[in-house]
Parts: C-alpha cells; sequence; structure tokens
C-alpha cells in the first residue's frame, strides 16, 4: 500500500510541469507575428490598380470631315482587344527601333477577346474602361495587344473592326456598316500626350490607353492635302463609290474585290497604322 502511495506521488510530481506549462501558455497573450503583418503590408502598400482604356478620340464621338469632303458620323465602332499586356522596362523601349522588349514587371490585362465600342456615350465622353487589374507600382512603357474578331455573338462578330454611322457631302447622305476582319498585333511604347500615363503609384491608380486613330483610314480636312496623314489615307470617296442607294454594307472580302488594287493597299496599311498609345507610335505583327 505504501508502495503504491509513493508511486502516485512520483507521477504526479513528474506531470506537474507539463500542466504548468499548459497554464503559462493558456495565459500568454495572442501577440500576433509581426513579421508576417510587416510583410503583408509592404506587399499591398507596393501594388495599385492599372486601368485599361480605349479611346476612338473626337474622331469617334464628335464625328469630323474627311480629306475629301465626307462628314462622317458614328453610331457604333467596335473593335474587339485581346491579349493586353504591359510592362515595365529597362532600359526603355523604342518601337520603331525593332529592339527587343526586355520587362522588369509583366501585367496581363485583358487574356480573352474582349469587345468595346468606342462609341459609346456623348460627344464629350470619356474613353472607355475596359478593364481594371492590380498590378506592381512602377512606370507601365511599354503596351501590346491583338485586334482580334468578335467572338460569335457578339455585335462585332467576325470583325475586329465594325463602324457603323452616316457620312453626308453636300445633298448626299450615305448610311454605311463597314466590317474589317484583318488581325494584328501592336507593339506600343510610351504613351504620349498632354499628361503622362502609366505611372502608378503604391496604393493608388494609373491608366494605360489604347487609342484609334480613325483619321488614318478616312483622312482630315483639317490637314493640308499634301500632309503625310493625307496622304496615307484612303479618304471616304472610294467607298461611297460602292454605296447603292445610299446604302454601303461591305465587309473586308468586298473591299478586297471592289477597290482598286491601289485603294485597297492603301487601306490596309492605314488600319495598320490605326493603333497608338495617345500620339505613340506603335510596330505592327500581322
Amino acid at each position: 500500500m505504501l508502495m503504491q502511495k509513493i508511486i502516485i506521488l512520483v507521477s504526479a510530481i513528474a506531470l506537474s510541469p507539463i500542466f504548468l506549462s499548459g497554464c503559462e501558455r493558456a495565459n500568454t497573450p495572442n501577440i500576433p507575428n509581426t513579421a508576417d503583418t510587416t510583410e503583408t503590408e509592404t506587399a499591398t502598400t507596393q501594388t495599385g490598380t492599372l486601368t485599361l482604356v480605349a479611346n476612338g478620340e473626337d474622331f469617334i464621338r464628335q464625328g469630323f470631315v474627311t480629306k475629301d469632303g465626307w462628314r462622317v458620323n458614328f453610331d457604333r465602332v467596335y473593335v474587339t482587344l485581346a491579349d493586353v499586356k504591359t510592362y515595365q522596362t529597362e532600359p526603355p523601349f523604342d518601337p520603331e527601333a525593332g529592339s527587343e522588349i526586355e520587362p522588369q514587371e509583366t501585367v496581363v490585362l485583358v487574356d480573352t477577346p474582349t469587345t468595346v465600342d468606342l462609341a459609346e456615350g456623348d460627344e464629350d465622353a470619356e474613353p472607355i474602361v475596359v478593364t481594371q487589374t492590380e498590378a506592381p507600382a512602377g512606370a507601365y512603357n511599354v503596351l501590346t495587344w491583338r485586334m482580334v474578331r468578335g467572338e460569335e455573338g457578339s455585335p462585332a462578330a467576325d470583325g475586329t473592326i465594325v463602324m457603323n454611322g452616316t457620312a453626308t457631302r453636300e445633298d448626299r447622305a450615305i448610311d454605311f456598316l463597314i466590317s474589317l476582319d484583318r488581325e494584328l498585333e501592336y507593339v506600343c511604347g510610351e504613351f504620349v500626350g498632354e499628361e503622362r500615363k502609366g505611372i502608378l503609384q503604391a496604393g493608388d491608380t494609373a491608366e494605360v490607353e489604347t487609342t484609334f486613330h480613325f483619321d488614318h483610314i478616312f483622312g482630315s480636312a483639317d490637314a493640308p492635302a499634301d500632309d503625310a496623314l493625307n496622304q496615307d489615307a484612303l479618304g471616304f470617296e472610294p467607298l461611297a463609290a460602292l454605296a447603292q442607294n445610299d446604302k454601303l454594307e461591305v465587309d473586308q472580302a468586298t473591299l478586297q474585290q471592289e477597290l482598286s488594287p491601289q485603294d485597297y493597299q492603301t487601306l490596309q496599311e492605314a488600319i495598320a497604322g490605326l493603333g497608338h498609345v495617345g500620339e505613340g507610335h506603335c510596330s505592327v505583327n500581322s
């Protein structure tokens, strides 16, 4: 009997540190892991939001007079964007120099074809917001995108650019629906404009912009006739010649068949020059 009591007493003494240790842990304050919190806060504060916009400029929102005197007003102008990416590069990328993109950061803005209407809103509307993406802070000085055919069921199905509107000159008015299906990839450098874009501060927002210069296709009465813009533009008159009963509904195949070879080539080159970043030029891969 004495032996049993000794065994019980020894066992109790041996186990007491465990109970004590358990109590100590239970009474210890729950102190957060400051190292993990600091890393999380640092990571959070080093990112911001990049907004991708598509801009047809006043040419689309307000209409304009072409190089050959047609007043063109647009009701809808659909473009379909895919594989839109923006980069932070060092050294800076020059698309006209044929250099390689050397990215320090790469952000995918659009990965599936997305159709936007550049004519959406009134004549004072802002550029169309395509998407917003969280991204590391820094200077985004390269933007690349593909212009592709719209997906089945979209308002731009089978066309990369679909333009709907009215062209008038003197006493004639032509309702037009022009669908172009040439797929291109634009590779552009830094945005050029009155204000810089693509400069993303931590915790803030910044824009990157796909810009479309439709005066490259139609020319502009605001520029001299011998200006390079008008020399390289198709104008509207060759398209007006294809209208029947003051209606023009054509696709790329019809234009290739009905336009003169020279006019069709001019159109192809004008489409290649359509994409910009503000006034910044782009190189083109077809």
